[in-house]
This record gives C-alpha cells, structure tokens and sequence, in this order.
C-alpha cells in the first residue's frame, strides 16, 4: 500500500454515491426556502412538470458528483515531503499540504458511509480556519495507510514503519491504552452538559409556545373560558409538571447525547502518540500527537468527584474561536488514574499546582455589582414605570439573588492560577470546575493590564496567548505577575519544542 502513495489516485469508486449526497446536502443548505414554498404549494403546482424537474435535478446533480470523483486525485510527493490534492470541475484546485506542518488526521465515518464501506479522511494544520484536505470516500486499508504515512515524524525513516501494523493488530508500537466503559458513559451523561440542555429544551418550549399562541388566535378558542377552567391550583401543578419534565428531558438528552457520540470510546498509546477512536452512528478517529497539545483542561463537578469521574478537553493549535470549539478533542469519564496516566502522556510528568495567585476582593464586588445589583436595577425600575404588571413577581427576586449569587460566590472561590517551574494552572468555574494547563514553552504571547486606579492596591490582570487559545487571570498581584511575565518570556525564547 506505501508503494503506490506516491502515485496519483482516486477515490474509491462506489465514493461517487457519497459525492452525490454531499452534492444534495449543500445544494439543500442553498435553496432550502424554495423546498418550503413548494412543499406548502404542492397542491397548486404542475405534478408532471414537477417530476420532470426533480428527475433532471438528480441527473444534473450526478453529473456534478461524477465530475468530482473523475477531476480528484491525490498522492504523496516523497521527494519534497509534501502531500498534493488535485480537484475542481471548472476551477482546478491544486492543494499542497508540508508533512511537518500536519497538525491532525482524522478518519471519519457517517452514517452513509458505513452503509457503503467507506471512510472520510480529514487532514488538518495549524492557522487555518476549515481543513486543507479532505478526502470522502476511501477504503478502510488506504485510510490507514495514508493516515500512518502522514502522521509520521519527520525525522523518521519512511521505511520503518509499516502502516497496516501500526493501525492493524496490537505490536509492541501499539497497544491498549484505556477504554471509557459504557457505565463511566452513563455517569457523564447524568452529570454533564446541563447548561446545554436546557437551553436546547427552552428553545423548543418557547418556539412551542409561539406557535400554540399563533394557533389559538387564529382559532375559535374563547380565552375567558379557558382562563376560567385554568384555575391557580391547576397552573401551580402544571409548573411543577412542566419542571420536572424539563429535568428529565435534560438527563435524557444528555444520555442520549453521550452514547451516541463516544459509545466504544478507546485509547491507543501508538508511536509516542495517542489514538482515539469512538462513536455509534458516526465514527471518528484521530491521532494526538503529545508535542502538539496546547491546552489541556481537567473538568470536574461536586457528583463527578463522588463517581470517581472527569472529562478532560484537549486543544491543539487553531486560527480563531469558532475553530477553536470544533477542534477540541474530548475524554470523558477517565477516572483519577487514567487522567493521570493520559496526562503524564501529553506532558511526560504528571502536572502538580505551584504557588497559588488569588483574586482581589474588588472582583467579587464587581462580579456582583453586574449579576445582581443592575439586573435588580434593570427590573425594578422597568416595573415600576413601564410594566406595573411584573410587580407581581418580585417574590421571586430573593431566589434570584441566591442563585446568582451562589454562583458568583463559588466563581469567586474556585478563581486561582497555580505557577510552578512547568506548568499554568488556571482554575475556574462554580459548578464545574476546570482546570486549564499549558506549558510556558508554548506560550506565543502574554498580554498584562493594569487599571491607573489599580496602581496603588498593586493589581491587575493577564491574559495568556497560545494557539490553542488564550487563558486570562484578572485582578492578581500585579508584581509577582510581572515577576513570572519575565520569566515566562524567556522560556519562550530558549524554548525548541516542536507544537507546530
């Protein structure tokens, strides 16, 4: 299979099914509102010229997808280290991709294409915001192959290693790492994710609502009558209903959401290198490469500590935010060992907290001052003179104040940056606790700022740059903040660590 890389190929040929549905998908993306007016005008439009339409739609769009499967080549070009995708109808794309500038490969597979046999490659490198190559359908063997040949350090050899026993059966370059059981799957998705949930549950009550609303003005429905059948028992019962349903609805969610995505979740220790595979309807798998990482993030809750539980975020190199989140790869459920196995991994020593850096009071008042005192503000006076109506739920303003400020206080507390000779440490969260590691070898930039009336209380604030993202403490001593800015800068100097 490494001999014929080299050498300009297709796709696998039965790929020209997925090339046509990606066709169709993107094609519906685009013209999604035309679909709706003719689904809602179905009655009044011509079936026969409707039909002719759809069958020359098809044929046109298998011609497209056709087109791209014969105009996609791509090979490895040995000589220059470089990996060469060819593509495009009309416009010719020639895609050249530096083997050391390789970031990330990941072999995928969708519903559609398990259905068919094939698997997605995706190859990824740092400062760009979507992947520079992306290969639909391959087979399983080439997949591997190629994914072994471009992952490989290039100091290597070429020719010492052999794709398909890297990726194939367990050597001594490969063996079992971890496995996240189906139970530790279970307890991440009790205990993860509520934010999400309900916001994902709110947003369907309230499009549900709206369209109730709409349906009965339209309707024939007397409001008086049903406001007088809708008594205050009844109400107050519907709420403690309606919550309890949100409540079991996000467990739900969650479960569903956590098995699906990372059922069959399992670690390989493979060249120095991570590889995970998981997923139940969708597949993924990616290669880690330890020098790569930016940031890692330990995230734990009050239930996750009972059940022994955590998830750990890890972060490679990224051009902007909205990358940032779809690149960051997830391990959820290890317990304290295999987080400590996987971080001595990534980092060769298990991270260990140094001199701790706290806050200033002024924090918490500021923090307070905006997520309680104007929020009350806001409300109070909006009532009193605009809508006189919402008084009557100002009972409800003390449990406000205790749960905001419950979490504004618990923010407060868990706020910490831990320095030691090695390591960052930036703990953050109220319910969630995260703890964000990076390495000062990594760092690209620090930026620090002081307020002119912070000067004579001696604080201020820094913000951490890598490529991973950035890591930002407010409101700390401001000169054993610059003490570390220094020494940090130097390391940044005499580092030779390869991230990128």
């Amino acid at each position: 299979m490494e001999d014929t890389l080299h050498l300009p190929q297709r796709q696998s040929s039965i790929g020209v099914l997925i090339l046509f549905f990606d066709t169709v998908q993107k094609w519906g993306r685009g013209l999604w509102p035309i679909l709706v007016i003719w689904i809602f005008k179905f009655d009044e439009i011509n079936k026969a010229y409707l039909l002719l339409g759809s069958v020359l739609a098809v044929l046109f769009i298998g011609i497209i997808a056709y087109l791209k499967y014969l105009n996609f080549t791509f090979y490895l070009d040995h000589e220059n280290e470089e990996f060469i995708i060819n593509e495009g109808i009309f416009n010719k794309t020639k895609t050249i991709i530096q083997l050391n500038r390789i970031q990330q490969v990941n072999i995928n597979q969708s519903l559609i294409q398990r259905f068919i046999g094939v698997y997605e490659l995706d190859v990824d490198t740092a400062g760009s915001a979507k992947k520079e190559g992306t290969i639909k359908a391959i087979s399983h063997p080439l997949a591997l192959a190629l994914k072994a040949r471009l992952m490989e350090n290039e100091k290597k050899e070429i020719s010492s290693i052999e794709p398909e026993k890297s990726f194939g059966s367990e050597s001594v370059e490969e063996r079992p790492f971890m496995k996240i059981s189906f139970l530790s799957l279970l307890k991440v998705g009790i205990t993860s994710n509520y934010v999400k949930s309900l916001g994902l549950i709110l947003a369907f009550f309230v499009t549900a609502y709206e369209n109730s609303r709409n349906f009965m003005e339209r309707s024939d429905f007397d409001e008086r009558k049903i406001d007088a059948y809708l008594d205050r028992s009844l109400a107050m019962q519907s709420v403690a209903i309606i919550v309890m349903l949100i409540l079991c609805s996000i467990l739900i969610i969650n479960l569903f959401r956590t098995v699906f995505k990372y059922f069959d979740y399992k670690i390989t220790k493979q060249n120095g290198s991570l590889l995970l595979s998981f997923g139940l309807l969708s597949t993924k798998s990616t290669i880690l490469k330890p020098e790569k990482v930016q940031i890692v993030t330990v995230t734990r809750n009050y239930f996750q500590r009972k059940m022994n539980i955590l998830e750990l975020k890890i972060k490679q190199a990224t051009s902007g935010e909205k990358e940032e989140r779809k690149s960051v790869i997830e391990i959820p459920g290890c317990n304290e060992l295999e987080n400590e196995a996987i971080l001595k991994l990534l980092f060769k020593n298990i991270p260990q907290k140094g001199i701790m850096l706290k806050p200033n009071f002024r924090k918490l008042v500021f923090s307070v001052f905006l997520s309680i005192v104007l929020p009350l503000a806001g409300f109070l006076a909006f009532a009193n003179y605009v809508q006189q109506q919402l008084l009557a739920y100002a009972y409800l303003l003390p449990l406000y104040v205790l749960f905001v400020g419950g979490i504004v206080y618990f923010s407060f507390i868990n706020n910490r940056l831990f320095i030691n000779n090695d390591f960052i440490i930036r703990q953050s969260g109220a319910w969630d606790v995260d703890n964000e590691i990076i390495e000062p070898g990594k760092i690209q930039a620090i930026t620090t700022s002081q307020l002119f009336w912070h000067k004579s209380v001696d604080i201020g604030s820094i913000t951490i740059h890598t490529a991973g993202g950035d890591i930002s403490f407010q409101l700390g001593n401001f000169t054993t903040i610059k003490q570390y800015v220094n020494l940090w800068l130097y390391q940044m100097e005499t580092s030779n660590s390869n991230w990128m």
